[in-house]
């Protein structure tokens, strides 16, 4: 498996890129490494399970270290216990502090995800070239609505994509 990693050059995200494709295996003990130190690690995202939010090759997450407590709708990175890497969003937290986890384009809720496994939070993205946290009318509508509407997702897709359709109609005619 290859995952992307994503260099950004100083604060002006969208000016200086440095790109380079690396093994997921060899990259990710050292960016667990680099997060041990306390410092933010950049990632291209690889994948669509966290789509329509963030899209592969697209987007860029911002891993910072895990913080404490860990909370509903928060994107984490862990380690699953086959040894996958993922980023998905917190579903739910039970009374076990344990972690049910899910991606935004999936309905099917994983877990328990203990919070061990957890290395790195994701509370800023590089989405379309800008940054979006917090704040930002996306980021807070994934992490607060998206993920309580797990069931409803299919429909809302297929609706979207059905306006999609309509609208380039209207625009080209």
């Amino acid at each position: 498996m290859v995952m992307a990693m994503d260099t950004v050059m100083g604060m002006d995200m969208e000016k200086e890129r440095n790109i380079r494709i690396v093994d997921i295996n060899e990259y990710l003990p050292v960016l667990i490494d680099i997060l041990k130190t306390g410092k933010d690690v950049p990632l291209l995202i690889s994948g669509n399970s966290m789509s329509p939010f963030i899209f592969h090759k697209r987007d860029t997450i911002i891993i910072s270290p895990k913080s404490e407590p860990l909370y509903k709708g928060e994107m984490v990175f862990f380690i699953r216990d086959n040894g996958q890497y993922v980023m998905h969003r917190i579903h739910h937290i039970d009374s076990n502090g344990d972690l049910y986890i899910v991606g935004d384009a999936q309905t099917e809720i994983e877990g328990p995800v203990r919070e061990d496994q957890v290395f790195g939070v994701v509370h800023r993205v590089i989405r379309k070239g800008k940054i979006c946290e917090k704040g930002n009318f996306w980021y807070d509508f994934f992490e607060k609505v998206w993920i309580r509407i797990v069931p409803l997702r299919p429909y809302l897709r297929k609706l979207y994509e059905c306006f999609g359709k309509f609208k380039s109609i209207f625009i080209k005619g």
